[in-house]
């Protein structure tokens, strides 16, 4: 009986291998010789794993995250499919290996919730699922757009700018606030007039204590004021036609048309106009499950820099020194139907709203070289009170 038994076991075992080969996919001498290789991007070091398209690990290994040691690793090779992850070396790493002649994919890390919350994340199993995933569908990776260098370069024209005045902002605040705690108070005033305002107004005890800050902050000012120039140099040379196209909308200058057209970059890579709201992060996010559909706030995906900025030029037009258009009439009707189901927020959401549209009207405007009627649709609204 033991005998039988053992048999029996040793032939179903036999039964069941076979039944998998069969039902495993049969890959061409192509597929077979196509290796995929998942890299997970460390700061110092790099982890990655090299399997077949039929899920067979070759080779894993670390490679220092250099160009000298990846174009050690992996130059030579016949064309690959290589795929790495959003991050601060994603953009170059991507264009070292395309150069290489590789089919290079750059997954998007925050649609890839199986690798940030894995319970056993480390470099290694990271990138064993990124060259798993590299063997299915690609568009589970949800590939992002890599800009050039030299758009990238522009970039941090407004980039570095942008950190300057973030800098500055949180100056002014501790001025105001050390102010504040002699029982004083700062008069309201520009960022670029708070300097002057402030030595005259701050009290003489401070003096001392401030001097290096205010001195600091004039510095800043005039490194923000060179960064401008810089800015509107370039939206009227080398981005000229895009910028022509942008700037004839009120509230939107040179800093947001910059980084407007070095964000997307290429104007005809969207189908559509209406899919830039959803790239920048200006839609709402959706949970509906059964008879269950809450109203979420924007996704906030997408380039958040871009999308500050198109939410003061969204604030510029509300507000009282914005020009009349359809667009503002739009938007303030939306404030006023908040506000009358008694909903906090309105002008915020509103913003945001305003935002969008202009994304796409921005967006259209590119494409098309149209010049814009700020009050197209005059016929079918009424002004409102501003």
């Amino acid at each position: 009986m033991k005998k039988n038994s053992k048999n029996e076991t040793t032939k179903s075992k036999r039964e069941t291998k076979k039944v998998a080969e069969l039902a495993a996919p049969r890959l061409t001498e192509r597929e077979a010789n196509t290796l995929v290789i998942g890299i997970d991007l460390g700061d110092r070091t790099s982890s990655y794993c090299v399997r077949t398209l039929g899920q067979q690990i070759v080779k894993e290994a670390t490679v220092a995250t250099t160009a000298t040691a990846i174009l050690e690793a992996f130059q030579g090779l016949r064309r690959q499919r290589v795929v790495i992850e959003t991050g601060t070396h994603s953009r170059w790493v991507a264009q070292l290996l395309e150069l290489m002649g590789h089919e290079v994919i750059v997954a998007n890390a925050r649609k890839l919730k199986l690798i940030s919350e894995n319970n056993q994340k480390s470099d290694k199993v990271d990138a064993r699922l990124l060259s798993q995933l590299g063997c299915m569908n690609v568009e589970w990776l949800h590939p992002v757009y890599q800009r050039s260098q030299d758009a990238h370069c522009d970039l941090l024209l407004a980039r570095a700018r942008e950190a300057l005045v973030e800098t500055r902002t949180a100056l002014i605040n501790h001025v105001r606030g050390s102010v504040k705690s002699f029982g004083s108070r700062l008069v309201k005033c520009g960022s670029e007039r708070f300097v002057g305002v402030a030595r005259v107004t701050l009290p003489d005890a401070l003096r001392p204590a401030m001097s290096g800050v205010l001195a600091t902050l004039e510095e800043i000012n005039e490194q923000i004021y060179n960064y401008d120039c810089q800015i509107e140099h370039l939206c009227h040379t080398k981005y000229k036609e895009a910028a022509k196209c942008l700037m004839q909308v009120n509230g939107v200058g040179p800093v947001t048309t910059l980084t407007y057209v070095l964000t997307i970059e290429d104007k005809d890579r969207f189908e559509q106009s209406r899919d830039v709201g959803p790239y920048l992060g200006l839609v709402p996010n959706k949970r509906q499950s059964g008879q269950r559909d809450p109203q979420l706030g924007i996704s906030k995906a997408g380039d958040e820099m871009l999308r500050k900025l198109l939410v003061n030029c969204a604030h510029h037009i509300l507000g009282v020194n914005g020009q009349d258009s359809d667009l503002r009439r739009w938007g303030l009707e939306l404030v006023r139907a908040v506000e009358r189901k008694g909903k906090k927020g309105a002008r915020k959401l509103a913003a945001a709203a305003v935002a969008r549209k202009l994304a796409v009207l921005l967006h259209r405007l590119w494409v098309t070289g149209a010049e814009y009627e700020p009050l197209r649709n005059r016929g079918a609204q009424q002004t409102p009170a501003a």
